[in-house]
């Protein structure tokens, strides 16, 4: 078992999570999955190797319960872990003033208090099996340009961006890699729920009234498979992420403008 590779998603009961297990999984990696759902990590588990996999009740938002996690898993895999994904995440939409307070701490706490514990877990375990060993943090398109009707959300990603950077740099002397993720809009059940309390209507409908594209969510799962084994920082993945990274590098002034209007489309 010790020879075999070992990688650790949280948020692993569905959607990216589920899809980055399967991917590794079938590579031979043995894979744990950590999550609040212990139903969803089964359905995840079915589609695994059978013997090939280890499940962790995992609030993100508790820091001591990353220890027991990664502890707990790494002694499943014979010693070592290899890769973690930071993958576990909530949406929340709608206008700044929808949002009630505890739903602005509650994406806050998962969405970026989360990598930041996953990080402090993840690093003696990561420095153990470096080089070649690597964090990896799912931000978001989002991240990269404002979203007008999700600036709270658009703040945790940003913010996973920035601990990317930060942590690649901190521990490029350990020789661990860190990278991120930046899809667009993926076909997971995150599409199927309310941005928000006070909504009726579900984000996928909002996305294909938009106009914009739905991502398989495999693509995800390659995407995290090259991130892994590559050098780039941040991972685009779906037309959407693609087009904002270029508008923001280089039509910045057109992208503002377009990013008003959608804004005022959706007032």
């Amino acid at each position: 078992m010790a020879d075999r590779k070992a990688i650790f998603i949280s948020g692993g009961g569905s959607g990216i999570g589920r899809a980055i297990a399967i991917r590794f999984g079938r590579e031979g990696w043995f894979v744990g999955l950590g999550d609040i759902d212990a139903h969803g990590m089964a359905v995840t588990e079915d589609f695994l190797p059978g013997g090939y996999s280890y499940t962790h009740k995992l609030d993100v938002r508790d820091r001591a319960a990353w220890d027991d996690a990664l502890n707990g898993f790494a002694m499943a895999a014979g010693g070592r872990i290899d890769v973690v994904v930071n993958n576990a995440g909530i949406p929340l939409g709608g206008a700044l003033m929808e949002n009630a307070t505890d739903e602005i701490e509650r994406c806050l706490d998962i969405n970026l208090k989360g990598v930041l514990f996953g990080a402090q877990a993840a690093y003696p375990h990561l420095k153990k099996t470096a080089p070649g060993s690597c964090l990896l943090n799912t931000a978001s398109a989002a991240g990269i340009y404002g979203t007008p009707g999700a600036s709270v959300y658009s703040a945790t990603k940003f913010g996973v961006r920035g601990i990317t950077e930060s942590l690649d740099g901190e521990w490029a002397a350990d020789g661990i890699a860190v990278r991120s993720l930046c899809p667009s809009f993926i076909d997971t059940p995150l599409l199927d729920k309310n941005p928000n309390a006070g909504s009726n209507q579900d984000i996928r409908q909002r996305v294909t009234d938009a106009g914009l594209e739905i991502t398989p969510v495999e693509d995800v799962a390659e995407a995290a498979w090259a991130a892994v084994h590559g050098d780039r920082l941040h991972t685009l993945v779906g037309k959407t992420a693609k087009r904002l990274g270029f508008a923001s590098r280089w039509l910045p002034g057109k992208l503002r403008k377009q990013t008003r209007a959608s804004a005022r489309a959706l007032g």
